[in-house]
């Protein structure tokens, strides 16, 4: 791999990357950095967390002059959480060269939105729904645009958003350049390159074994009425630093983040219905590690990238092995070890199998964890960090009612009391969570439209399109949810239904979309 000094790029971006810490690029950076910063088109193809933000993020900010004043580059993401990300990681690599990037997203206030526009930013990086509103509202131009990034296109086709990019893209001059980066290349993206893409470089950085090597991958076998008792365990045997746990459904994440704060832990919920601000505060605390305990559905935790996240726990197992694959990847990032549990019913054996199979990847059997073994952990961690605290030499303060104490009890008694407050008991309150109902693997087969004709369903080669309706037609407009006064009861249903929509026979619940909705609400995302 190259460093960064190799490129040859602008002593003020190079400045910026270096105090990030970065000094060699990962091969996606190091494969297409050249390319971008000659004007080709790209094709990359790489998963989350390889570092692509930086591979077109770096040569668009090194060749944007700091005099433009008019949006020159423009980012489109599938999601507000990614928009947000990127613009962050942008803003962090332009930070000595005074670049001026805004994210734009549904979920936000649009005047907020229009009164930073009338800052002159060079570069926007936007949801396509929020986007068009803007467009529409001529709060947003298009005719001066020389770069376009296409990010995790897949994910924002396999969303409806295909009609949205393609008018996007029929506004931007033809004289561009445009970079399109997908984790995989089903037909719907090669016609979309096709269309707009001029003699495309094309790079890829998949591995040969798809999920991270750094990750413990396991799972217990368990009945569904037994599960918040195993996590109760696996949670006090593993005494995560941050943990994300995964829920199939939005029901699912309320009704498991509200009997994990009863028993004492220090959780909250993720999912669609919440608000900016709601989604906002949650990942504030578990960034800031005011809680240790994220309960996520798949699309509320799209894009997010928080470090030093230790353990995923996958309470229901997902729909298809790429979820599987996003899932964990939260975990065992930057070189660092992450461990992975899911729990599996009985009757999701075989679609635990199919999730190996595809992902070329092994999980280890592991028992269902003792209530002797879970004490154990916690009063080891608890050990852990008072030994800490004595190896820091912090207790100057506490050593008088100490000696005081010493001379009136036994120490060991003492101790023992000491470890047993720092420990915490747990709440004994009784936990009754809504069944789900198991996965089971179908073999997969064509979707027939009504014409007869077999329909391609994207890049979920594993079954389900996931936004549950036609990846190539009609993307859908936020705006269009916010006249028609679509409520909260309306929105996010995608969600409930399953992580990615219904390849393999996973009952609809009873908060699934009616018969009178065939595509999700663009609020589920925050892409309005």
């Amino acid at each position: 791999m190259k460093t960064f000094a190799e490129f040859g790029l602008e002593p003020k971006v190079l400045q910026a990357i270096t105090e990030l810490g970065f000094e060699e690029s990962t091969p996606i950076q190091d494969k297409s950095i050249p390319y971008a910063m000659a004007g080709r088109d790209l094709i990359g193809q790489a998963q989350t967390g390889t570092g692509k933000t930086a591979a077109f993020g770096i040569p668009l900010i090194n060749k944007i002059p700091v005099s433009e004043d008019r949006i020159v580059a423009l980012i489109m993401t599938p999601t507000r959480e990614l928009a947000i990300q990127v613009a962050d990681e942008i803003g962090k690599l332009t930070r000595y060269k005074g670049l001026r990037s805004l994210p734009i997203y549904g979920g936000q206030e649009i005047g907020r939105q229009i009164r930073a526009l009338k800052k002159r930013p060079q570069i926007i990086i936007g949801t396509p729904g929020r986007l068009l509103d803007h467009i529409n509202r001529k709060t947003i131009r298009l005719e001066d645009v020389q770069t376009v990034v296409l990010d995790e296109a897949d994910e924002m086709l396999d969303m409806g958003f295909m009609e949205d990019i393609q008018t996007i893209l029929k506004l931007v001059p033809e004289e561009r350049q445009t970079m399109l980066f997908s984790a995989t290349m089903p037909i719907n993206i090669q016609k979309l390159a096709q269309q707009f893409l001029k003699e495309p470089e094309h790079v890829s950085v998949i591995p040969k074994q798809v999920t991270a090597p750094s990750i413990e991958q396991s799972y217990i076998e368990v009945h569904e009425r037994q599960k918040f008792e195993a996590l109760s365990r696996l949670l006090d045997m593993e005494s995560p630093e941050l943990a994300i746990i995964f829920g199939r459904t939005k029901r699912r994440v309320d009704e498991l983040s509200e009997a994990l704060q009863k028993r004492g832990y220090s959780a909250d919920g993720l999912h669609g219905d919440l608000s900016q601000n709601q989604r906002d505060n949650v990942m504030r605390k578990f960034r800031d590690g005011s809680i240790d305990v994220l309960v996520a559905t798949d699309v509320a935790a799209r894009g997010l990238d928080v470090s030093g996240v230790t353990h995923v726990i996958n309470f229901d197992l997902p729909q298809d092995p790429e979820s599987y694959v996003h899932r964990i990847g939260r975990t065992g990032r930057a070189g660092k070890e992450g461990t992975a549990w899911s729990f599996v019913t009985p009757r999701e054996i075989d679609h635990l199998h199919f999730i190996e199979r595809i992902t070329r990847q092994r999980m280890n059997r592991k028992p269902l964890p003792s209530i002797a073994e879970a004490i154990e952990g916690k009063q080891r961690i608890t050990a852990e960090r008072m030994l800490e605290v004595v190896q820091n030499e912090e207790f100057s303060e506490y050593k008088p009612i100490a000696i005081q104490l010493l001379e009136q009890y036994d120490s060991v008694h003492l101790l023992a009391a000491a470890v047993k407050l720092l420990t915490g008991e747990k709440k004994d309150v009784s936990i009754e969570l809504t069944p789900e109902e198991p996965l089971r693997a179908k073999k997969r087969r064509p979707d027939i439209r009504s014409n007869g004709r077999p329909f391609n369903r994207g890049a979920s080669s594993y079954g389900g399109n996931r936004s549950g309706g036609s990846t190539s037609g009609g993307g859908y407009r936020g705006r269009d949810d916010r006249r028609s006064g679509s409520s909260s009861s309306s929105r996010g249903n995608y969600e409930s239904r399953g992580s990615y929509g219904g390849g393999y026979g996973g009952k609809r619940s009873s908060e699934g979309r009616s018969s009178e909705s065939r595509r999700p609400k663009s609020d589920d995302y925050g892409n309005n």
